[in-house]
């Protein structure tokens, strides 16, 4: 392990050490939860410099910069890619045709045209349908009482393979409502787990938020910052 704190490298060996003590803090196997590292905005050389350091799922949130990206990878044969951002209906084909993993599902409509435009020799596209657990306006995703419809619809599409659930739980919520939520979260997780057999995933908890995620039971954190540093905003 490298001693340079500021190496992407350093960051991410403190990311995973952060994990490992987060489960056994509740008798859990680090090896059931997943880093996503959320590399947005960040140029190739990040990514590749992660990649060296053993990381392999990568998160993006812009279609055109991911789509990019992955391009720039073909060389990097196990690399996985997820896109975690809002979806907008005219960008479907490029995330069904590029990426192995979308995060926010929330309607049905995204749904088909993911389904319909997911070339067949890809394999399945893997999906996780998008919870708005706090009811904030400003997010997307629907409500956990829409779950269950969304669900079946999407179990229904041929090229589309259900794997779970994300949510972003309020960043300003109290220890209390955030407990509540994630505990919210969980239980509909192992709701549709005992309905759809190939539901794993739980996708929840970021870098300020990571180890109670854990302690409810994430099955997969998206951090970026803590890994790559300070986000650079798009022009």
């Amino acid at each position: 392990m490298t001693t340079d704190r500021g190496s992407i490298d350093y960051r991410l060996q403190a990311v995973r050490q952060q994990i490992i003590n987060a489960a056994q803090q509740v008798n859990r196997d680090p090896k059931d939860i997943t880093l996503l590292a959320v590399s947005k905005t960040k140029p190739m050389t990040m990514i590749r410099e992660a990649y060296l350091s053993g990381q392999r799922s990568f998160g993006e949130n812009y279609v055109q910069e991911g789509v990019q990206k992955i391009n720039e990878a073909t060389d990097l044969g196990d690399i996985e890619w997820h896109f975690i951002g809002p979806i907008q209906s005219n960008k479907t084909k490029d995330i069904a045709q590029h990426f192995h993993w979308v995060h926010s599902i929330d309607r049905e409509k995204i749904a088909r045209r993911l389904d319909e435009q997911r070339p067949r020799e890809s394999g399945p596209l893997n999906v996780l349908i998008q919870i708005n657990i706090d009811d904030e306006q400003s997010k997307a995703g629907i409500a956990l009482s829409e779950l269950k419809a969304l669900a079946t619809f999407i179990s229904k599409c041929s090229n589309l393979r259900l794997r779970g659930i994300m949510a972003i739980p309020a960043a300003d919520a109290s220890e209390s409502q955030q407990k509540s939520s994630f505990a919210a979260l969980y239980k509909a997780f192992q709701e549709l787990k005992t309905t759809h057999p190939n539901v794993d995933t739980l996708s929840m908890g970021m870098s300020n938020d990571l180890d109670a995620a854990i302690a409810h039971g994430s099955t997969l954190v998206r951090v970026g910052t803590a890994i790559f540093g300070a986000r650079t905003e798009q022009n």
